[in-house]
């Protein structure tokens, strides 16, 4: 997995939910809600939305999106196969 994609969307979740910290702080492998960086319901929203305006990935069902957005690392690795599958798609 890029670090560089990491980094990416470490940047969108500070900016898009404007957080007080900087994107280094956050750790690839630590939960983003409860325990972790205390997200909510409603980061989880902007998230989404954030996720698919700045890399064009979709989660298109609540289930998924526990998955997905549990953490950059599950983040990352949801972008990745997105843009994978993407590109195997036949013209």
């Amino acid at each position: 997995m890029s670090d560089a994609l990491k980094t990416e969307i470490k940047q969108a979740i500070v900016r898009c939910l404007r957080l007080p910290i900087q994107p280094q702080e956050i750790d690839d492998t630590a939960p983003l809600f409860g325990e972790g960086l205390g997200l909510d319901s409603i980061d989880a929203l902007e998230l989404v939305l954030e996720l698919e305006r700045s890399f064009g990935a979709v989660i298109d069902n609540e289930e998924a999106g526990g998955r997905i957005l549990r953490s950059v690392d599950t983040i990352a690795e949801f972008v990745e196969k997105q843009r994978t599958d993407r590109t195997d798609r036949p013209a």
